[in-house]
């Protein structure tokens, strides 16, 4: 055994999936004993998007991809299972890693588990207390059968402990998410998309992301929201690149009424790097995803947050986002005071520091290469 390479499969399946493993990625190539294999489900299966995030994100081609595609949340599961377990089977990896909450994440960690294959998660133990949310469900099971479970904050770490996590499987390693934004800030820095693409100047925007299924698969929720930012949008133009979910269903409910007469700027998905450069620029941002939260408290810009909970309370109450779901005069009552100049500033977060990576990487091969000694 001492001169075999342990092999560390890395699952990825959606594009915030890619931004979490681009550095841990890196850093595993960089360790002579460790073979990274990348594993694509396809969960995301827009090959064109992919592709910019691999280019702008340095990763390679992956060296398995699945061609999942979309389905129902059972539905996606399995397949990624079905296909997986004959991956697994033929590759036989030393550890199965894992990033985020998406339905890749789940079936990974089911079928080593079946496998009895040891499993890494990174971002475990955030927990919404929602689990109407599929990605409650999926965290939660993830967690329960990894045996390295690394952890961005001490929050997550006591939610482990009191689910009866044993402590010596939970590393409170810091966010890998800030890893990647520290890597690609100054690159994204040279662009300038806000004026290149939308006529706009710094600071003369707010930007919108939404793509939850409790806020876009509902007409109600949806128009809601909707309502809101057409009031905004009055006051700021609003660039929302639109997932093409949330876009079949804005069309779905009638809702285009909203973007005819408003200035919301309705657009195509974007690359990492140009949507982190209008991140960097923006007044502030509206969102419902989780990673986004985390990093506008790392680059201070004001986040709103527009669902009924977080699994990222620590962006709140020592960052700039605020949570303020999805009723229209919340929303509008925040946004105004920020445009008005009066939000939050952030505190800095203990191990938001971009070494995330680095720590991972080194439990992993002082565990691994000690077990493998051991064998």
């Amino acid at each position: 055994m001492g001169n075999k390479k342990i092999r560390i499969a890395n699952i990825v399946g959606t594009r915030p999936n890619y931004i979490k493993i681009a550095p841990l990625f890196k850093k595993m190539k960089c360790i002579n004993k460790f073979e990274p294999l990348l594993i694509h489900t396809g969960q995301h299966y827009d090959a064109e998007m992919s592709g910019i995030f691999f280019k702008d994100l340095e990763l390679h081609t992956p060296d398995i991809y699945l061609g999942i595609g979309s389905g129902t949340q059972a539905g996606q599961t399995a397949k990624v299972m079905i296909a997986l377990e004959e991956v697994f089977i033929h590759k036989r990896p030393d550890l199965v890693l894992v990033v985020g909450d998406v339905n890749s994440t789940l079936a990974s960690a089911i079928v080593s588990a079946k496998l009895h294959i040891p499993l890494a998660h990174v971002e475990a133990g955030l927990r919404s207390f929602d689990r109407i949310m599929p990605e409650e469900i999926n965290r939660i099971v993830t967690d329960t059968l990894s045996d390295y479970l690394f952890t961005t904050c001490i929050d997550a770490n006591r939610n482990l402990y009191k689910e009866g996590i044993p402590k010596s499987k939970v590393f409170f390693v810091g966010n890998i998410m800030i890893d990647t934004l520290m890597l690609f800030k100054q690159k994204a820095a040279n662009l300038n998309v806000a004026e290149c693409k939308f006529t706009l100047r710094p600071q003369q925007y707010a930007l919108l992301t939404l793509h939850r299924p409790e806020n876009v698969d509902g007409n109600l929720s949806l128009e809601k929201i909707l309502r809101a930012l057409e009031t905004i949008s009055k006051n700021i133009s609003i660039i929302f690149p639109a997932h093409p979910r949330t876009r079949k269903q804005i069309e779905l409910f009638g809702l285009k009424k909203y973007f005819s007469n408003s200035n919301i700027r309705l657009v195509e998905p974007l690359g990492y790097l140009e949507f982190f450069n209008l991140m960097l620029n923006a007044k502030f941002v509206l969102t419902d995803s989780g990673g986004i939260q985390e990093e506008t408290t790392v680059l201070g810009i004001p986040c709103l947050t527009l669902r009924r909970n977080t699994e990222r309370p620590i962006t709140i109450t020592r960052g700039t986002n605020t949570l303020v779901g999805i009723e229209s005069d919340r929303i509008i009552q925040e946004a105004r005071r920020i445009i008005r100049g009066r939000y939050k500033k952030g505190k800095a977060i203990e191990l938001w520091d971009g070494k995330t990576s680095e720590r991972i990487v080194k439990i992993l091969y002082e565990r691994l290469t000690s077990s493998k000694k051991a064998k």
